[in-house]
């Protein structure tokens, strides 16, 4: 008998199991996205929370809808219909969780979003550590269809 089947036979039924491959973003991700908010709010005048919900609106939620029927359907619902300021007031008074329930891949290309729209906007963002960088590359490397 494996671990698991040992586990699972301990358990009062009924129970469910949700399965999710892949590792929780990292620390490095997300202090590397706090700096680059706190960076871009000194430039741009505006606040690093704001920032911070802006990103989450235009780059995280596309990237979550997609990997998500059950987010897709509630956001689709009750959230879609606001404005765009409205949206972003939401997301700041909630604090919604989008980026802490990435997968290490869905933040790498968060982060990757985040850095071409600084770049094509002029905003001038801290390079990340090399040692990140590989990591990410490693990772944008799995995604790639082949």
């Amino acid at each position: 008998m494996t671990n698991l089947e040992t586990l699972f036979s301990g358990l009062k039924k009924p129970f469910t199991v949700e399965w999710v491959t892949g590792q929780d973003r990292t620390g490095e991700q997300n202090a590397l996205q706090w700096m680059w908010a706190r960076e871009v709010a000194m430039q741009t005048g505006d606040d690093s929370q704001s920032v911070q919900a802006g990103w989450k609106l235009r780059h995280g939620i596309p990237i979550w809808r997609e990997c998500s029927a059950e987010f897709r359907a509630v956001y689709d619902e009750h959230i879609m219909p606001l404005t765009y300021e409205e949206k972003i007031d939401y997301i700041r008074i909630t604090n919604m969780p989008v980026t802490r329930i990435f997968k290490v891949p869905q933040m790498v290309r968060y982060m990757d979003a985040i850095h071409r729209e600084c770049t094509d906007a002029g905003i001038v963002i801290t390079q990340p550590d090399p040692e990140l960088v590989d990591y990410q590359k490693r990772y944008r490397q799995k995604e790639q269809p082949q």
